[in-house]
């Protein structure tokens, strides 16, 4: 299912912008989401970050919409750099189901589950400092595909210019 210009297994990603919270580098506090297509299955990316103090709700535990966030971001990640094409998130559901304390790091294994037109589902395990520890979180999304011109239209132009991004990078209809 992924598209013939994937990452390979084993690749590292890139955040695809410095200014996002999730996988950026140029926000403090932001995730520092890292990511990579895994070893042996082309269709899983897994994605890394550890949970700080500036990342908490109750003492000592992330927050559970900052988790959301987390999730959101690698799903999309999956997607983007999976079929390579532009989507946003259409859906999010998320079940917590034990406490992701600070100091921890959440490795969330996300995978393509089927795509019906514009739809794309993904959904993810989140485990407590292993990638075979325990689950924490599971989620699942739907994305829908868009054309650049969304961001274009919505978002900051000079910003999004500034990335180069080119329509010829991405699927569009695919």
């Amino acid at each position: 299912m992924p598209h013939a210009d994937a990452p390979a297994a084993g690749s590292k990603l890139g955040a695809h912008y410095g200014g996002c919270f999730g996988c950026g580098d140029e926000v403090e506090s932001g995730l520092h989401l890292h990511s990579a297509v895994d070893s042996d299955d082309p269709e899983v990316v897994v994605s890394q970050f550890t949970v700080t103090s500036a990342h908490q709700g109750a003492p000592g535990l992330a927050h559970g919409g900052l988790l959301a966030c987390a999730f959101d971001e690698a799903l999309g990640s999956t997607v983007g750099n999976l079929l390579r094409r532009p989507a946003v998130t259409g859906k999010l559901e998320t079940d917590f189901r034990r406490p992701v304390p600070v100091g921890s790091t959440l490795y969330i294994v996300a995978r393509l589950d089927g795509i019906a037109g514009r739809k794309i589902y993904v959904s993810a395990d989140g485990r407590l400092d292993a990638e075979d520890g325990p689950v924490a979180v599971e989620a699942r999304a739907l994305f829908v595909s868009v054309g650049v011109e969304h961001f274009l239209t919505h978002g900051d132009v000079e910003q999004v210019r500034d990335l180069g991004v080119q329509r010829s990078d991405w699927d569009i209809n695919p």
